[in-house]
């Protein structure tokens, strides 16, 4: 078996992005693992430490984590089966039949699709894959940064990381990696949109709060309830996370104009961080908060 299943993907420079913020952009892209997202290294690394007898694995997912779950799944020779939201599009359902997995519709959102997932898990014995809230996900996730701190090179750390976030697992992963090499002073900026802001307000109420329901188009995005190991890390002294939200509006256009200008086509999760970008919001906290009196480099996922 392969020592992992994701792939180190590129950092690229975006010249488009550079331009408008008057510093360097780097672009990680995600979208070049076998799975499609990021979510195929934290899944990688648990299943290979959980999976490998198990008689099957379930995970409950808007997309991005039921495919990873299935394409390390058929590698693995185990079988799975995705239990997946309605708000979940066609084409997800598709993606996860290619891979062999048995894909299951329950509920409006994922909360309501994850507790059929804990259900089946506990009354079939299988293997449950929670989508974000695990450590040993974040170890796997934590892998990003390492890959970037290798392509900048000895010496160089970015101004900061920008990342979407949903339930928080990347987010987690990211903040293991700033401690894998030492960028702890490294502020991450947390992107949202307004309607799955589940993060941003835990934030501002000082506890986790669960959301009356996911009304933001960005499904991907959509968890009630941030992990609570995210929010333990907003309240951290020891970091710089700041949490920041971009309308549907603005994340979809965000998604037209990286089309546009990248040639690159992706969710309208990955355009809540775009939209920092581009609605010119990178250039405002830039200026009063994030970086102090000095413009860095900016890294993103």
């Amino acid at each position: 078996m392969a020592e992992h299943f994701h792939v180190n993907t590129p950092l690229l420079e975006c010249m488009g992005m550079s331009k408008r913020l008057g510093t360097t952009v780097y672009l990680k892209m995600e979208n070049s693992q076998p799975s499609g997202s990021f979510k195929i290294r934290g899944i990688g690394h648990l299943c290979q430490q959980l999976a490998r007898q198990s008689k099957g694995v379930v995970c409950s997912s808007g997309g991005n984590a039921g495919v990873a779950t299935a394409y390390v799944a058929r590698k693995m020779g185990v079988p799975s089966t995705i239990i997946i939201p309605s708000s979940s599009p066609q084409l997800v359902v598709q993606r996860l039949q290619d891979e062999g997995a048995t894909v299951k519709i329950v509920g409006k959102v994922w909360d309501d699709a994850n507790a059929e997932a804990l259900r089946l898990a506990e009354a079939e014995g299988l293997t449950y894959i929670p989508p974000f809230d695990h450590p040993l996900l974040w170890q796997g996730h934590a892998s990003v940064i390492t890959e970037v701190a290798a392509s900048l090179g000895p010496g160089v750390k970015p101004g900061a990381v920008l990342v979407s976030v949903g339930g928080g697992g990347l987010l987690c992963g990211v903040i293991q990696g700033l401690k894998n090499v030492a960028w702890m002073d490294v502020p991450v900026v947390a992107m949202e949109t307004v309607g799955a802001d589940s993060f941003n307000a835990a934030v501002k109420a000082g506890t986790l709060v669960t959301l009356d329901d996911i009304t933001s188009e960005a499904k991907c995005l959509g968890a009630k309830t941030v992990c609570k190991q995210a929010f333990e890390y907003s309240q951290s002294s020891e970091l710089n996370i700041i949490s920041e939200l971009v309308t549907d509006q603005q994340a979809l256009q965000a998604v037209q104009t990286f089309l546009d200008e990248e040639r690159v086509l992706v969710e309208m999760a990955c355009g809540a961080a775009l939209a920092a970008v581009y609605s010119g919001l990178i250039g405002r906290l830039q200026d009063e908060v994030l970086f102090g009196l000095c413009r860095s480099s900016v890294s993103w996922y």
